[in-house]
């Protein structure tokens, strides 16, 4: 079955309609977007889902999210409003975007030295359910799910 690596998924994924806002929304209900976009494409991929699995990502991402992301999109974030004003601001701002991402990237290649080997499987692959927050964002996962499945689609060629 062809694949795609789990960034240039995620890429293909986040343009897909409605996918940008309903990460956006997940995330702020307190989702990990990286790790459930890593989801997707476990689902996507048909690997099975099981506690130990479950448990390797979110060792893997729980410290990076933390310690690198968080910090510098709170940033990013506060910045927001001065950056309107102060061009000096506003370029240091873009630049954290891109560090952001650039985190993002590496925890993202992170998972998919993880999972990458996970075979596809019959078993339970209910990935976006058991890694998203408990939270009424059920319709985010839908939009993020329908786009992985279709993703996967074309790489099988339908």
């Amino acid at each position: 079955m062809p694949d795609l690596n789990l960034w240039n998924f995620a890429l293909r994924c986040y343009a897909q309609p409605g996918v940008e806002s309903a990460c956006l929304e997940l995330q702020s209900q307190g989702a990990d977007v990286c790790v459930l976009l890593c989801a997707a494409w476990l689902e996507a991929r048909r690997v099975a889902c099981n506690e130990d699995r479950l448990h390797a990502l979110r060792e893997i991402a729980a410290p990076w999210q933390q310690d690198v992301i968080e910090p510098l999109r709170a940033l990013r974030q506060a910045w927001r409003p001065l950056a309107q004003n102060d061009d000096a601001l506003r370029e240091l701002r873009e630049t954290l975007k891109t560090l952001e991402l650039q985190a993002e990237r590496r925890l993202l290649a992170r998972l998919q030295a993880t999972s990458g080997a996970w075979v596809e499987s019959s078993e339970s692959n209910a990935w976006l359910n058991a890694l998203a927050p408990s939270c009424h964002c059920r319709a985010g996962l839908e939009t993020l799910r329908g786009a992985a499945y279709r993703i996967q689609l074309e790489l099988d060629g339908f």
